[in-house]
């Protein structure tokens, strides 16, 4: 069979579940959910077993530490992955909601009700955590879902699939429901990315250039997270121990992701007390700074900040610093340089929180707490299928009520159209 016959052949067996999965009942897809959750606990030292192979593979091919780290199933991973199926399962479920209903002057009551998007498309590289996430958001809300995981994930992905078809079966429901192409081959993407008529909405996660590839080949809607260059401004009026525990743990506690703080901005008036701490705490964290020349001023030891530096991502314990003459400077450098994930404010002035929420324009906009809060988990949605960018059809982490729309429905008693 042809690469392009087993792409045709699991992505359609994976349409022609979708009907299937859009009409379980909300007690299925809870039941299967804590299935999985239960299997992904019990089965954590075979999960484990198969993790490690992809972890050696991936060092002998001398992966990033950021990418090790990623790729890794520890057992605060599975915990927190199996924790986020059962925060799914309690969800009121969206399908069949009616979301608005209205009369019109002829009697005629007209509404919209919530109903799956269909099959969707998950391209995804390292964490094989998004397997069990993306699987688990998708059948909650009433899709099938085809995964595509990177093949430093391979051994992973298949170990998590696999429970997740076992749940599905004994429950009745068809294991096609959940499919990982399977194969690792990049060119099996190209041929997914044609096959507009079996799915519905791809979401590809990973780095900026796996996406760029994904945006500029798809013939099917694509969600695009290009990067997280993601700020925290302090404000004239900050607490500083806030600002500092909030810097800190925006940048040090997980640098390889896409919420990890990446530019600070400090107005002029705090920047002498707050960065000569700041700098040294930083720097003794294993953080490498790039300043301007106002920070350069108060914290030598920096090097030049350089005009790619606003704009860079790094993943990495580096850090652009910054010192803006006031709020409306903070806000215009973001929009600038940022990439519409997330900024935060530190400070003790509500005109200038209401403001910097007002008029700063990312996915997640957070006052007095750190960046890498900014996470569907985080946020209550037991997890994300990604973090959406573009405004349409969704924006900021997506759980599993963004992967449904709404239909119009109309009740009527023999209206016609005059």
């Amino acid at each position: 069979m042809s690469l392009q016959e087993t792409v045709l052949n699991t992505v359609r067996a994976t349409h022609d579940a979708a009907a299937d999965a859009a009409a379980l009942p909300m007690t299925t897809k809870e039941k299967v959910l804590r299935d999985v959750a239960r299997k992904l606990r019990e089965g954590s030292s075979f999960l484990q077993e198969e993790n490690r192979k992809d972890l050696e593979e991936a060092t002998e091919k001398g992966l990033s530490a950021a990418m090790l780290d990623r790729l890794t199933l520890s057992d605060k991973v599975i915990e927190q992955t199996a924790s986020g199926l059962e925060e799914i399962a309690e969800f009121p479920d969206s399908v069949g909601e009616i979301t608005r209903m209205w009369t019109r002057p002829n009697g005629m009551r007209v509404g919209r009700m919530r109903i799956p998007l269909g099959v969707i498309g998950i391209i995804y590289e390292s964490r094989p955590n998004v397997t069990a996430d993306a699987a688990g958001l998708c059948l909650k809300a009433g899709n099938a879902v085809i995964l595509r995981g990177g093949s430093e994930a391979i051994n992973s992905n298949k170990a998590i699939v696999n429970l997740f078809k076992d749940g599905l079966r004994e429950n009745g429901v068809n294991k096609d429901v959940v499919n990982l192409l399977p194969t690792t081959d990049r060119e099996a993407i190209l041929h997914m990315l044609q096959l507009e008529d079996l799915i519905d909405l791809i979401i590809p996660r990973g780095g900026e250039e796996l996406i760029r590839f994904v945006a500029a080949n798809s013939r099917i809607p694509v969600i695009k997270h290009y990067k997280g260059v993601c700020h925290l401004y302090v404000d004239a009026a900050a607490d500083l121990d806030m600002a500092l525990k909030l810097t800190l743990n925006s940048k040090v506690q997980r640098p390889g992701v896409c919420n990890a703080l990446e530019t600070l901005l400090v107005h002029k008036s705090m920047a002498e007390d707050f960065l000569s701490i700041a700098a040294a705490e930083l720097e003794a964290a294993g953080v490498e700074l790039r300043g301007c020349e106002r920070s350069r001023a108060i914290a030598s030891s920096m090097k030049k900040a350089t005009e790619d530096d606003w704009y860079a991502e790094y993943l990495d314990l580096i850090l652009a610093v910054r010192v803006v003459d006031d709020i409306d400077e903070a806000i215009r450098h973001i929009a600038k340089y940022g990439s519409l994930h997330t900024e935060s404010i530190v400070t003790k002035d509500y005109a200038a929180s209401q403001k910097f929420l007002k008029e700063v324009n990312s996915s997640s906009v957070i006052v007095n707490a750190s960046t890498r809060m900014s996470d569907g988990y985080v946020y209550g949605l037991g997890a994300e299928i990604g973090i959406s960018t573009t405004k349409i059809h969704s924006f900021g982490p997506m759980g599993a009520e963004d992967l449904t729309t709404t239909k119009f429905i109309v009740l009527g008693d023999g209206q016609i159209r005059e």
